[in-house]
């Protein structure tokens, strides 16, 4: 058992300052407020612990690409996240051919079952050509039941979120399809009408895929999917709050519309997050990295983001104006998440749960990370856990 003390704990029953948590093996066995019932094993009397960090939309980081197929590779962008607070990473892939997408699936699947991430997020390839952002345009396709039922049985059930575009001819048909099989749905990439988006959210969709980016825009005569994905209380909206993708006006105002409680942040991160600018790839396409913003070659695409979640938790910090913002800002960087994925063991702290914490300093900058009740290790290229 470990019992720690912290000035600041975010906990799910509210923000306690001082505040304790006690962990044994893998799990939080007991928190609360003041002081702790005996002595502590390791305090931190300046910082604040808040939960480790879900990003349910993430290609890569530390010069690593979940999309590269190799158990190192993908090992490596895991921990580097990890040392930046991302406690569960749900791996997304992007648009590739039918033989490269089982490819990658089947890799991923094994950093499945091993533990190192939570799962796959599939970000294509049934996405809309007029809004396919840094995705490969030749490699599109409309959703088609074989590669569908191919992709899920080559996965064993580590898929748990798709990005669809639902007005491709066979949407419909994808989205009963995915739901039935018990992936989450999301829609994103799209040219959708309001009422296209409108309708996928009837058949069983319930997340924007960062909300406002490769989708139709806004319009008084013309709202597109955007109004649609953000006015429906069934749906999570992620965003991605790294001062690139979305105006911080736009962001406080989903943030206060919409209620943390309906809002996941995301990196969206690709292979360049924590390296300075220059070449990398995403998928097929090269990116080039200026002033920390990837864009796609040649294009003013942006491609992905270079953000770790620590950075997107000050950023939540910062645009909120309540009393409560720590506690929003835990909840759009985990609780809400961890939700929409139907996480029911990770995304706050409190008995039961796992043991994933963040120790964040007066700076909200990252101190210790605590990933299933072990502080974590530096980064490594071992291979062996797949």
């Amino acid at each position: 058992m470990t019992l720690i003390a912290a000035g600041t704990v975010v906990a799910a029953d509210g923000v306690h300052r001082p505040g304790w948590i006690e962990t044994s093996a893998d799990r939080i066995v007991g928190c609360g407020a003041g002081a702790p019932p005996w002595p502590a094993d390791i305090e931190y009397p300046d910082a604040i612990v808040v939960p480790g960090f879900v990003d349910i939309h993430v290609h890569g980081g530390g010069g690593a690409s979940y999309t590269d197929g190799m158990a190192d590779e993908i090992i490596r962008a895991a921990t580097f996240h990890r040392s930046h607070g991302t406690t569960t990473t749900l791996a997304s892939l992007v648009t590739a051919s039918p033989a490269d997408l089982l490819r990658e699936v089947a890799a991923l699947t094994e950093a499945t079952d091993a533990g190192v991430v939570a799962g796959i997020h599939l970000e294509g390839p049934w996405l809309s050509s007029a809004r396919c952002g840094a995705h490969d345009a030749t490699q599109l396709r409309d959703p088609d039941p074989t590669e569908i039922n191919a992709v899920l049985a080559a996965a064993d059930g580590a898929i748990r979120m798709v990005t669809i575009a639902p007005e491709l001819p066979g949407g419909d048909d994808a989205i009963r399809l995915l739901v039935d099989a018990g992936v989450v749905v999301a829609v994103g990439h799209t040219d959708a009408s309001y009422q296209q988006a409108h309708r996928a959210v009837e058949l069983g969709a319930t997340v924007g895929t960062h909300l406002f980016n490769a989708m139709r825009p806004l319009h008084h005569r013309d709202p597109g999917p955007a109004m649609a994905l953000l006015e429906d209380p069934r749906v999570t909206v992620e965003l991605i709050a790294d001062g690139v993708h979305v105006h911080r006006a736009l962001l406080r105002h989903v943030i206060e519309f919409a209620g943390a409680e309906r809002v996941a942040l995301i990196t969206d991160a690709m292979a360049a997050a924590g390296l300075a600018d220059g070449s990398f790839r995403l998928g097929t396409l090269d990116v080039d990295v200026a002033d920390h913003v990837a864009r796609v070659r040649g294009m003013s695409t942006i491609a992905g983001s270079t953000a770790t979640m620590d950075r997107i938790f000050r950023a939540a910090v910062d645009v909120s104006t309540s009393d409560a913002a720590l506690a929003a800002a835990a909840q759009m960087t985990a609780t809400t998440p961890a939700r929409t994925l139907g996480l029911t063991d990770v995304g706050s702290v409190s008995p039961g749960l796992r043991a994933d914490l963040v120790v964040l300093d007066a700076d909200l900058g990252v101190q210790a990370v605590m990933a299933s009740g072990r502080w974590a290790d530096p980064i490594s290229l071992d291979s062996s856990a797949l």
